[in-house]
């Protein structure tokens, strides 16, 4: 059974991410919304006012109504179904869970992980349970969270790891993005997707059932990373470099539930402005 994961944000979250991400003090955005900062305090509090809420997001270049539907509790991803060559882990790291993902050439058993989460070891019993080889392991970015048991991993798989030039680190080989990898006969593309952090890349598969993309805490179901390193390059990254890829392909978050590229196109208040 797919894994059952609240959404990461909140609409509260949203608001505050890009109100951040944008360098709005509640003045100005009182004044570009047509609000008043009691108003605005009380969004950012958890009370839904749609008529307020409206105008906020238009002012914060946020979709309204994608906005509205998850401060109404409206919006869950649609179940992605479990395919042969993706499995889903999440552990707990601190007051949170973070997600890592195993991903194999059925044709092979060829297998990679993609981020570490706090506790790598279900995914080396899967491994090991369906006879897999793990020679590859692959960090989207290198916050605490997903690189946790990296020194572990690569002890007990003897795998190299991969992670972006722009976040060099102890243990890992760094790599321009825009290098294909493979895994077995899978095809592995990646794709620059910073913002969240310097080195954010996203791994595009392909040849499994439907095409995967692991994003790293680029994009979550609902909504994004915030824009540690630059806002502005997170909202683009994430329109050109993982919107564009084709409808049908699931989004393997750092964090939150599995969704698909076409369901967030209209269903992130980031993107569906």
């Amino acid at each position: 059974m797919p894994l059952s994961i609240p959404l990461e944000d909140n609409f509260t979250d949203i608001i505050a991410k890009a109100q951040r991400g944008l360098g709005f003090t509640h003045e100005a955005l009182a004044a570009r919304s047509g609000t008043t900062i009691a108003e605005i305090e009380n969004l950012k509090a958890g009370k839904v006012d749609e008529v307020a809420l409206r105008k906020v997001a238009s002012a914060l270049g946020l979709g309204p109504d994608a906005l509205f539907a998850l401060a109404e509790s409206r919006y869950n991803p649609a179940p992605v179904d479990e395919m042969e060559g993706l499995a889903h882990f999440n552990s707990a790291f601190d007051d949170m869970t973070v997600n890592s993902f195993l991903i194999w050439d059925p044709a092979t058993n060829e297998a990679a992980i993609f981020d570490t989460g706090s506790d790598g070891q279900p995914m080396l019993d899967f491994a090991a349970k369906r006879g897999l080889r793990v020679p590859q392991i692959f960090l989207t970015h290198i916050h605490t969270d997903h690189v946790f048991d990296l020194d572990r991993l690569i002890e007990r798989t003897g795998a190299q790891a991969w992670v972006c030039e722009r976040e060099p680190l102890t243990g890992a080989e760094s790599f321009a993005a825009g290098r294909t990898f493979y895994i077995g006969s899978l095809i592995v593309e990646t794709r620059p997707t910073s913002g969240h952090a310097a080195g954010g890349v996203t791994y595009f598969i392909r040849d499994l059932s439907k095409p995967v993309a692991v994003v790293g805490d680029s994009m979550f179901a609902g909504s994004m990373g915030g824009g540690m390193v630059s806002y502005a390059d997170a909202v683009r990254n994430n329109r050109e470099q993982i919107l564009t890829l084709p409808d049908s392909t699931i989004i393997c978050p750092g964090h939150g539930p599995l969704t698909t590229v076409g369901e967030q196109k209209h269903a992130n208040p980031f993107f569906a402005a």
